[in-house]
């Protein structure tokens, strides 16, 4: 019997925090005979262990054969801004159960978040989960119960929610989405420009190794904007770790934060008229949403009682 093709070639993309797509090329001999791809992820300090590894030792992921490139997610296994690396072999389940395998490819680097400054320039594009809305805008709602407990925001504050995280290399939106099949995109510079104020909300996780920050952003002067003054603390636009517009050579230019997920709440009804609406061409992923999600009480990140 022939020995299944060893991938090699592997080419590393669409870097999120906690996700990444991976693909390679083979011969095409014995290629139909694949019905499974191992793939061995290790942190960085760990690159050596491949050389430890037989052919018929199992890795720690397992997949079944799917077109490349495939998407290797988890949260769960991948924490922001850390090198890793990855080596794939090609599989063939036998009728026992058994998994015959090829030799291992060989070993790649790569980092799920900043070997850049934590702010990231990017073509930014505010994305809204579009539901409904109402005379051709978006109104806004109250918030939900979602985030740190005591929230001043949560279940007072009206807006319409946004997010504006970007992949880690390409500078565009995710492909995939938690907030529904649909999606609104504006560009930034309607919502978020000098006439308007940013102010900080809330930072929490959900028991994951991300954290999630919640920034609103309101028109100067408006009923939303009156609302933060009272009760959230402001940030300079210009100059902040989370989300920043500056002006060049006349134009805005934008920056956000690459490691973590950074959601936005506009205070006032946005025109549709001002952006378009498309169906997201990657996966609806909703456990991932943030909808009344709860914080993890015991994270010593983003709770300032915990261990200290």
């Amino acid at each position: 019997m022939e020995e299944l093709p060893v991938p090699h070639n592997i080419k590393i993309s669409n870097i999120t925090c906690d996700s990444f797509k991976i693909s390679w090329e083979m011969d095409s001999k014995s290629k139909d005979r694949i019905t499974h791809y191992f793939i061995d992820l290790n942190k960085k300090e760990n690159k050596n262990s491949n050389k430890f590894k037989h052919k018929d030792v199992p890795t720690k992921l397992v997949a079944k054969a799917v077109p490349l490139p495939m998407t290797v997610r988890g949260h769960w296994f991948l924490s922001p801004r850390t090198e890793y690396t990855v080596a794939v072999q090609t599989a063939s389940k036998q009728v026992d159960g058994d998994y015959v395998v090829s030799e291992w490819s060989e070993i790649i680097e790569f980092c799920t978040a900043v070997a850049l400054p934590l702010l990231f320039q990017a073509v930014i594009m505010f994305i809204f989960s579009y539901r409904e809305h109402h005379a051709n805008a978006m109104q806004p709602a109250v918030k939900d119960n979602s985030g740190s407990h005591g929230s001043p925001i949560s279940g007072k504050l009206e807006g319409i929610f946004f997010s504006c995280s970007t992949e880690f290399n390409t500078g565009k939106p995710p492909q995939d989405s938690p907030y529904g099949r649909y999606r609104f995109e504006i560009a930034a510079e309607k919502l978020f420009n000098p006439n308007t104020n940013l102010y900080f909300g809330d930072f929490y996780c959900m028991y994951t190794a991300y954290h999630y920050v919640i920034l609103v952003i309101a028109p100067v002067g408006s009923p939303g904007d009156e609302f933060c003054k009272q009760r959230l603390p402001q940030l300079n636009s210009k100059d902040n770790k989370f989300l920043t517009c500056t002006e060049e050579d006349g134009m805005l230019v934008y920056h956000h934060a690459q490691d973590v997920i950074l959601e936005v709440i506009y205070t006032d009804p946005v025109d549709l008229s001002l952006g378009t609406v498309a169906e997201i061409t990657g996966h609806q992923l909703m456990s991932l949403s943030t909808a009344n999600a709860k914080k993890d009480p015991s994270c010593k990140t983003c709770n300032i009682s915990v261990g200290r």
